[in-house]
């Protein structure tokens, strides 16, 4: 467990750095950008380290994984993201545990969340997942809405009980005029949340980048960096 807690606490310390540098080159201060570490495929041994040196931020994407862990992890002083495509079939179980949705992207999931929350007596943030790849109608290849259904997804979520509009979320996409584009695709981001919060202004949050593309992410404007493989190593079993 020593030598695992060493490696984590090396590999957080250079991805520390990577922020703190990408922060200091677009002239931000380092407390505007929250690290918030993937922990998706690893055991709630790794999340429990994380939280030993001083991780507050942790996120998964699957709810049968996510789930289990979190009530292991239940005493540890952390805020869980749930960051994948989230089924209406799951919506119950991650109203149970998760502080922030980052992938609501659809009228129905927003019902769901918000007839949870109010029933398990919480309430949870959730953030726009915006799909770049989509042009501005339609859906994208990893879920998320099209820029023009922010505006009516957003004001559903501000007006549903148990729910708090937090922001906006993407991912790079792989396909369409923002592929292989990741500082553009994230300005793109940066300006939609700009629209976002003249009509919500404590929206604030913007939630892009990930181990590859942190830096441009930060450069971009993104308040939330979500990195996985950095920090915790190569997945097994990916590629």
């Amino acid at each position: 467990m020593t030598d695992r807690k060493d490696e984590l606490a090396a590999n957080l310390a250079k991805v520390e750095e990577r922020i703190a540098a990408a922060c200091a080159a677009a002239g931000r201060g380092r407390d505007e950008v929250t690290l918030i570490v993937v922990t998706k495929t690893y055991p709630a041994s790794d999340v429990r380290i994380l939280s030993e040196l001083g991780v507050r931020h942790v996120a998964e994407n699957r709810d049968q994984d996510a789930a289990p862990k979190a009530a292991e992890c239940s005493d540890l002083p952390l805020t869980w993201h749930f960051v994948g495509q989230l089924q209406t079939n799951k919506v119950r179980s991650v109203a149970g545990y998760a502080d922030v949705v980052q992938s609501v992207d659809r009228d129905r999931l927003v019902t769901g969340l918000s007839r949870e929350a109010v029933r398990a007596e919480r309430e949870l943030g959730c953030l726009i997942q915006v799909a770049l790849d989509a042009g501005e109608s339609g859906r994208g290849e990893r879920g998320g809405v099209a820029p023009g259904g922010i505006e009516e997804l957003a004001d559903l979520v501000a007006g549903s009980p148990g729910l708090r509009l937090g922001g906006l979320m993407t991912v790079a996409p792989l396909t369409g005029e923002y592929a292989g584009r990741q500082r553009a695709a994230f300005e793109r981001l940066m300006d939609l949340s700009t629209v976002l919060r003249r009509a919500h202004p404590a929206a604030n949050m913007v939630s892009a980048g990930m181990s590859a593309d942190l830096e441009e992410a930060v450069a971009a404007g993104a308040t939330h960096v979500r990195v996985g493989t950095a920090v915790l190593g190569v997945r097994a079993g990916l590629g």
